[in-house]
C-alpha cells in the first residue's frame, strides 16, 4: 500500500503505532474484532459503513474518530467511489505508570 500520509500524525510519539488499512470502492471487508483491538481508528478518506450482526448499517465519512471492537459488527462497507482509509493508532508498549513500564 503506498503512503497515504496524514498531518494529524505527523510527529507522534514512538508510544504509538500506525496502522493504514485501505478499502477498494465497492468493496465488503468481513470484521474481526481481533484486527481492531485497542485501536482507535480514524477514517482519513472516503467513507465506510459498518453493519451489524443483525444487519442494520451506520455509515461514517472521512473525518471519523470509531472504536471498531466489541460491537458485534459482521462487516466493514466501501459505499463510496473512491478508496477508504482508515488509521489504527495503538500504544505501542506498556502504558505509562504501569508496573510494565518500571
Amino acid at each position: 500500500m503506498e503512503d497515504e500520509g496524514s498531518p494529524i500524525l505527523d510527529g507522534v510519539a514512538p508510544a504509538f503505532e500506525v496502522a493504514p488499512s485501505r478499502s477498494r470502492p465497492g468493496v465488503a471487508r468481513p470484521h474481526d474484532d481481533r484486527e481492531w483491538v485497542g485501536a482507535l481508528v480514524l477514517l482519513t478518506r472516503g467513507e465506510v459503513d459498518l453493519e451489524c450482526a443483525a444487519g442494520g448499517r451506520r455509515r461514517f465519512g472521512a473525518g471519523a474518530v470509531l472504536w471498531l471492537t466489541g460491537l458485534g459488527l459482521r462487516a466493514l462497507h466501501n459505499p463510496g467511489t473512491g478508496p477508504a482509509v482508515l488509521l489504527a493508532v495503538t500504544r505501542s508498549g506498556p502504558l505509562p505508570g504501569t508496573r510494565a513500564e518500571q
